[in-house]
């Protein structure tokens, strides 16, 4: 037993400055933009922009107000989406093409430097994010079914100016709450990582996942980080994924590869489920993005080779 405590302080010790750095690193990058966001939304710039886009989500067989669900989630996260969704009229059908647009590009600024810091340059991440919102919107669009009921949005009543003063007493709470959180769940993780990394779970895992990982192009020994990814999201997995790339545990080619396909499938439990209640149809939102994924990561290869041999 003290051989067993003594080998998993020793691994932990390490891992706990790295983490540090990387809340305090994403800390700062929340703070400054959730407080620009919501500058913008105050000074009525989010639903300026929601306009400009409402004939362009009509083509995609959207009312024209759910482009103000989806600037919400762009550019804060899938609880703001889906807070302007529930007061919407939307069907089930209509719900299912907004919830894989949100979930394929949702918090961009933050996840995409955190997918920066993993060695994806960010103009890609932003680029490749939004392109599979739009295509997957489009594609979604042809293949669902017409009709569906429509399900009944939170009546509510007339909008008043709660005045900034309120406004920024409501954004503090939240965002000292969330920063709570995510610096919990970053140690957390990073000291769970390091146990699991230690005593072989991770190889344990690698191998476990190596047939569906293979199908989504990716390496075994991405395995991990493709969990996290997927059980926790970019922002709360960002410790553990720039740790393990700064560290060289895994190549910058092999977690570029990782960053092309959880660019547009991360969170797939809670987000999912989240939308799932929402009236979003389960298998839709997580089948279409993990094709998605497939195609990203694959092109990439190609991409790569071409690259290599000199033919791009």
């Amino acid at each position: 037993m003290n051989v067993f405590f003594t080998r998993a302080v020793t691994a932990v010790k390490p891992v706990l400055p790295v983490a540090a750095r990387t809340c305090w690193w994403l800390v700062r990058l929340m703070v400054v933009v959730s407080l620009l966001v919501e500058i913008l939304r105050y000074t009525g710039v989010i639903a300026w922009m929601s306009g400009v886009l409402s004939p362009f989500f009509e083509l995609m067989g959207l009312p024209g107000e759910a482009s103000l669900a989806f600037i919400s989630g762009y550019f804060v996260n899938v609880y703001a989406a889906i807070a302007v969704m529930s007061g919407l009229d939307l069907s089930a059908r209509s719900v299912t093409i907004l919830a894989v647009m949100v979930l394929c590009a949702h918090n961009m600024i933050v996840e995409s430097a955190v997918q920066k810091k993993c060695g994806t340059p960010m103009l890609r991440i932003f680029i490749i994010r939004t392109l599979s919102a739009v295509i997957l919107g489009f594609t979604l669009n042809a293949l669902l079914p017409e009709g569906g009921q429509v399900l009944a949005a939170v009546k509510k009543t007339a909008p008043v100016d709660p005045g900034i003063w309120y406004l920024f007493c409501n954004w503090l709470t939240s965002i000292i709450w969330l920063i709570l959180k995510m610096v919990a769940l970053i140690f957390g993780l990073s000291v769970f990582q390091r146990l699991l990394s230690e005593f072989g779970v991770i190889r344990w895992l690698s191998r476990l996942f190596r047939h569906l990982l293979k199908v989504f192009g990716l390496p075994a020994r991405t395995s991990f980080l493709w969990i996290v990814a997927n059980v926790l999201g970019l922002a709360y997995g960002a410790a553990v994924m720039i740790e393990e790339t700064e560290t060289g545990k895994i190549s910058r080619d092999d977690a570029d590869l990782l960053n092309h396909h959880i660019a547009v499938s991360h969170s797939n439990l809670e987000d999912v489920l989240l939308l799932y209640a929402a009236g979003g149809a389960f298998w839709w939102m997580l089948l279409s993005r993990w094709l998605m994924a497939i195609v990203l990561v694959w092109e990439r290869r190609v991409e790569k080779l071409l690259n290599h041999l000199k033919i791009i």
